[in-house]
C-alpha cells in the first residue's frame, strides 16, 4: 500500500487507498506521528503493509513541506520503502490537465505553473494576462489528494524517483532578510 502525506497548508491530510482524511492541528509537528499512526490504525494497516510513501514537496507552507519531508524520510530508511515527491502542480493538472494553476501564497503573489510554463512566482497583474493562454484557471482551491496516488504509481512503475526536496520557488524569511557580518 501507498501512504500519501500532505503537510503543505496548515493542517495534515493522509491518503491510504481510497481511505482519506483530513487532520486539523496546530502542531503539525507534534501531530505528524501521532496522527499518522492513528490513520495506519483506523484503516488496519500495519507499517510492513507500506510499499511506499507519496509527500507534498511544495509549494506551500515552508515549515510544513520540512516537517513532511523530513518525517517521510525517516519513516522510508526505516522501512526501506521508497519516499515520492509530489508537487501541487502535479496534482492539480492530473485533476484538470491543461489548466493554468495560480495558488495564492498569502504573501501578495503566486505560485503558478502549467503544460509550457514552469512553475514560478507572478504577481495578480501578470496571471490576469498569462491564465487566457489556457483553457481554465484552477488553485482557487486546495488540491484533491485522491489525484496524488496515481502520480505516485506513475513514478514508481518509471523505475525514475527523483529525490524528495522542497519546491521553495521564493526566498524564505531568513534568506531575504540574512545580513553577513563581517569582523
Amino acid at each position: 500500500m501507498i501512504l500519501i502525506i500532505s503537510t503543505s497548508g496548515n493542517n495534515l491530510e493522509f491518503l491510504l487507498g481510497d481511505k482519506y482524511k483530513h487532520v486539523l492541528t496546530d502542531k503539525q509537528s507534534l501531530s505528524l506521528p501521532i496522527e499518522t499512526e492513528k490513520f495506519l490504525s483506523e484503516n488496519n494497516t500495519k507499517w510492513t503493509d507500506l510499499s511506499a510513501i507519496g509527500i507534498i514537496v511544495g509549494p506551500g507552507s515552508f515549515t510544513g513541506i520540512r516537517i513532511g519531508i523530513a518525517y517521510a524520510k525517516g519513516l522510508s530508511v526505516g522501512l526501506n520503502i521508497p519516499v515520492i515527491p509530489i508537487n501541487a502542480f502535479e496534482i492539480y493538472l492530473a485533476e484538470t490537465p491543461n489548466a493554468f494553476v495560480a495558488i495564492d501564497s498569502g504573501k501578495g503573489d503566486f505560485f503558478v505553473a502549467a503544460d509550457g510554463l514552469e512553475p514560478c512566482t507572478m504577481g495578480i497583474e501578470e496571471i490576469e494576462t498569462k491564465q487566457m493562454e489556457w483553457p481554465k484557471t484552477v488553485g482557487h482551491k486546495p488540491f484533491n489528494l485522491r489525484f496524488a496516488l496515481k502520480i505516485v504509481q506513475e513514478k514508481l512503475q518509471s523505475g525514475n524517483i527523483p529525490s524528495a526536496v522542497p519546491m521553495y520557488l521564493k526566498p524564505s524569511y531568513a534568506e531575504k532578510n540574512f545580513k553577513c557580518i563581517k569582523n
